[in-house]
């Protein structure tokens, strides 16, 4: 079956040694926070991903008013004017998130949905000036949305910097191109918290990579990428 024309993605992330991502309490200094963005931009992405629970800082919080006339809004795409050349995708399924702009430091922003959203929730977006994407009626089809992405946006190069479950649904349909780690100089040690990839309960599929690169950053960081053995 012919695959759909999608982004490459670039898995790019920060874990501790054991693999945990969860950086509160790690206590990371400037320069190796630094090093994170500095390596991001090294890729040149035109787009950049995460999940609803990340994006809630960058999003902000505006009141989802109730219409007052009734009609159904088609679930339909929809492509707000901008004039941007980079952008900030945000996973939510359920229609969560109430921003406050459509733009994050110039990066338009793209929400993915399905199509359970109600029909306030879509007339907020359109108002507010966010574009949407709809990925399912009921579960995101992640191949789908790339697809549109590509279609829509032109975006041809993604960084997915999402939770443990949202890299994990991305490698698990091997739609991961790269792996770009940079591995923090301390072992978490926690016990349940999300990791790198969590693909599946109890054990899971192996995912056989091969070594492209590695070098030493500042803040004792190790940069280490990877490409699927396919």
């Amino acid at each position: 079956m012919r695959r759909v024309k999608r982004p490459y993605v670039i898995c790019h992330m920060v874990p501790s040694l054991d693999g945990r991502i969860v950086t509160k309490g790690w206590k990371l200094s400037s320069s190796a926070l630094a090093e994170y963005e500095r390596t991001a931009r090294k890729f040149k992405a035109d787009a950049w991903m995460i999940g609803r629970i990340s994006m809630e800082p960058y999003a902000g919080k505006a009141k989802v008013p109730v219409r007052k006339v009734s009609r159904p809004i088609p679930r339909t795409d929809f492509i707000a004017p901008h004039e941007a050349e980079s952008y900030a995708i945000a996973l939510d399924p359920s229609g969560k998130l109430t921003w406050k702009s459509n733009d994050i430091d110039g990066e338009h922003v793209i929400t993915v949905l399905t199509e359970q959203v109600s029909d306030d929730y879509l007339a907020f977006l359109q108002a507010r000036g966010v574009s949407y994407l709809f990925g399912g009626k009921t579960r995101l089809d992640l191949e789908q949305v790339l697809g549109k992405l590509r279609k829509a946006f032109r975006i041809k190069k993604l960084l997915l910097e999402g939770g443990g479950k949202i890299n994990g649904s991305f490698l698990t349909a091997g739609l991961i191109d790269e792996v770009s780690v940079l591995v923090a100089p301390l072992v978490d040690g926690s016990i349940g918290t999300p990791s790198l990839f969590d693909a599946s309960e109890g054990k899971g599929a192996a995912h056989p990579l091969r070594l492209v690169s590695f070098e030493k950053r500042r803040g004792d960081l190790l940069w280490l990428r990877y490409k699927p053995k396919r």
